[in-house]
């Protein structure tokens, strides 16, 4: 799977990309065929403790599956956008194997 991280209006560093980059690849243990992943962290200028925001797009055959989500932490929003990913693809898998049988 193709990993493209982008951080917007910040640098992010080695170890928050290799974290993201690594619990990514874990949803590849749900769905195999996932063709690549498009990920966006962004700082969001509010009063609010929770301003980091992390947006992936995960690219299936002819699907893109999509999440964010909120933290006060890149590390915490990427655990929690993950686990909505992988429902998310727990479910495209069931329809799949639904339709085939």
């Amino acid at each position: 799977m193709k990993i493209d991280i982008q951080s917007i209006h910040f640098d992010a560093d080695q170890k928050l990309l290799e974290f993201i980059s690594k619990k990514t690849e874990k949803v590849l243990t749900f769905y195999e065929d996932i063709k690549s992943a498009d990920i966006y962290l962004r700082l969001e200028k509010d009063a609010e403790k929770e301003n980091k925001v992390i947006e992936i797009k995960l690219n299936l055959n002819g699907t893109a599956i999509f999440a964010t989500e909120r933290s006060s932490t890149f590390e915490a929003a990427t655990d929690l956008v993950i686990d909505k990913l992988v429902a998310q693809v727990r479910k495209f898998k069931e329809k799949l194997v639904a339709k085939a049988s």
